[in-house]
């Protein structure tokens, strides 16, 4: 089952209001780097619920999503 993981992300904002994530800090301290961000969309997360910003982003080669809900960071982690 997948639940909404809460994660700390550095991001650089600017001033026309684009919000581009760099980097992941996991709840255990671990960073990830973001490579690329390749989609930036308006859309629901289908497995654990909640409707935001989903950025679909490359980090070591792996494509994952990233959702910015509410000024808050969270990933579908599994329980």
């Amino acid at each position: 089952m997948a639940r909404k993981v809460y994660v700390r992300v550095n991001a650089d904002f600017y001033p026309d209001g684009e919000v581009r994530p760099r980097v992941i800090t996991w709840i255990d301290g671990h960073r990830y780097e973001i490579a690329r961000i390749l989609q930036c969309i308006r859309a629901a997360s289908t497995k654990v619920g909640g409707c935001g910003i989903r950025y679909t982003v490359s980090i070591d080669g792996k494509q994952s999503y990233l959702f910015r809900e509410d000024d808050r960071w969270f990933v579908e982690g599994k329980t």
